[in-house]
């Protein structure tokens, strides 16, 4: 997704007022972005507390300031200005973290953002936004050049499954469709679950759903009327379980007086065996993986028709 990002940019670079800032971090990806805004594009160096401190001060003085660095630099080392100096402020600035949850694999915990939303969500007049594919990334980028909050966009890498057209960007989309069980993804993880829903026959096929920008503050009523005729909901997301999706939808259901029969919560689980690996090894770890989901519905199936105990 950060080649679209980059591209996506440019259309706003002749805005006179978008200042990009970068923690020593790009290379061979934002050239052209870097050619296009000239001394509005600042190498801050490896320095991030003081790079969402100035860009808070740009923010101020009436500047769009975009904020990039590999995601846990972004969010975590400068989490005491992003609090007091954006969230406090309300200041419309973004930080722009690149592979969020596993992304960065054997480059291990340090380069994992596995609390990246969770921890951010904490914060007042925060908003997140997670896009599912790299179609995606253009439209939020253009919904952020006119955003009057400080934002967060987690990139990933666009896993498009082949033959997919992709539908139109919204904060909730329906992907697959079938008699099946409702599940809900965020992010990049969708992609492979999207590809192991469609070889299912329709009468097992998921309702799988996706959501791109949080917090979560109303819930269609396509998909509430889906979680309702089929009593089941399960969420798939790469973080923590602690400030995750499935604990905000949770409380969103229960609210509105909706408790699902089945209901499960696959999110990252740091590192079970100990080992790093890559994004694809984690996830397997974690019973992301489309074998596991699909596994997982099975057992639903078969609960379903009383072949196991529930």
């Amino acid at each position: 997704m950060r080649n679209e990002f980059c591209w996506s940019l440019l259309a706003a670079a002749s805005d006179e007022k978008v200042v990009f800032l970068t923690g020593d971090l790009g290379f061979k990806a934002l050239e052209p972005l870097q050619a296009a805004m000239g001394k509005r594009f600042i190498n801050a160096g490896i320095a991030e507390q003081n790079m969402v401190s100035v860009a808070a001060g740009l923010a101020r003085s009436g500047l769009r300031p975009w904020i990039y660095s590999i995601a846990p630099f972004v969010y975590a080392r400068p989490f005491e200005q992003i609090r007091n100096d954006l969230a406090m402020h309300d200041l419309p600035a973004v930080l722009v973290g690149n592979g969020g949850g596993y992304g960065y694999g054997v480059m291990g915990g340090t380069h994992h953002a596995l609390e990246d939303y969770g921890a951010l969500l904490t914060l007042r007049n925060m908003h997140v936004f997670v896009p599912t594919f790299g179609k995606d990334v253009p439209a939020v980028v253009e919904k952020l050049e006119k955003f009057e909050h400080p934002a967060y966009l987690r990139l990933g890498a666009s896993e498009e499954p082949m033959g997919f057209k992709v539908p139109e960007y919204a904060p909730w989309r329906r992907l697959t469709e079938g008699g099946g069980a409702v599940l809900l993804a965020v992010g990049t993880v969708a992609g492979p679950i999207v590809a192991m829903a469609l070889e299912l026959p329709e009468r097992h096929r998921p309702n799988l759903w996706v959501v791109a920008e949080l917090p979560i503050l109303e819930l269609p009523d396509e998909f509430i009327s889906d979680v309702r005729s089929s009593g089941t909901l399960l969420v798939v997301e790469e973080h923590m379980v602690t400030g995750g999706v499935g604990q905000m939808i949770a409380r969103e259901l229960l609210l509105r007086g909706e408790s699902p029969a089945r209901f499960a919560h696959v999110a990252a689980d740091g590192y079970a065996s100990g080992r790093y690996g890559s994004q694809k090894f984690h996830r397997m770890e974690c019973g992301m993986d489309p074998a596991s989901i699909r596994s997982r519905l099975a057992e639903w199936r078969m609960i379903e028709h009383g072949n196991i105990a529930a």
